[in-house]
């Protein structure tokens, strides 16, 4: 009986474990706001069995001073556009930067996972409390948008295409993960 409940436990475990690792998501998945943050988003397998050929990732607003880490076998762009509003960063205005970090080449295989980092700052209005960073993922045959925006009261793990998501936290305290 011991073995059939650990057992059982195990596939609980299992079960549960598998739906999260199957998403795009963020290595780390909190930071203090207005830091400088290195997000590290790990892309665990490619669509239906095609090799990941293109991972781009949409920058949300607030977030400045994007540098990409170059990967051998990639080759890395951006996107430049005027944000929403002026920034400041080491003491100068800023109003226009990074707004899409993409990566072509590999080919990542299916049966393989991989990371693709960027660094940044990241605001520090005590308004923002997430940050979620879509994500478009391209294969050799077919493509996955990781965009869905879990809304206010929903729970995001019900979701089948969430877009990794950053919890900041202020002053000081953990940031508060729902």
């Amino acid at each position: 009986m011991k073995h059939l409940i650990a057992a059982f436990a195990a596939a609980v475990v299992l079960a549960t474990a598998v739906p999260a690792a199957a998403h795009v998501v963020l290595d780390e998945t909190s930071a203090d706001a207005g830091s400088y943050f290195k997000a590290t988003f790990r892309v665990p397998h490619g669509c239906e069995g095609s090799p990941t050929t293109v991972i781009s990732i949409a920058i949300p607003e607030g977030v400045i001073s994007v540098k990409p880490q170059p990967k051998p076998g990639w080759t890395v762009t951006t996107e430049t556009a005027p944000y929403a509003q002026t920034y400041e960063i080491h003491g100068k205005p800023v109003s226009e930067g990074v707004v899409k970090v993409t990566w072509e080449g590999g080919p990542l295989a299916d049966g393989m996972f991989d990371e693709f980092s960027f660094m940044t700052k990241l605001p520090d209005d005590p308004e923002v409390m997430m940050l979620f960073f879509p994500v478009a993922q391209t294969c050799e045959k077919g493509a996955t948008n990781w965009d869905e925006i879990a809304m206010p009261g929903t729970d995001p793990h019900t979701l089948a295409r969430p877009a990794p998501m950053l919890h900041l936290s202020h002053d000081g305290q953990p940031a508060h993960h729902h």
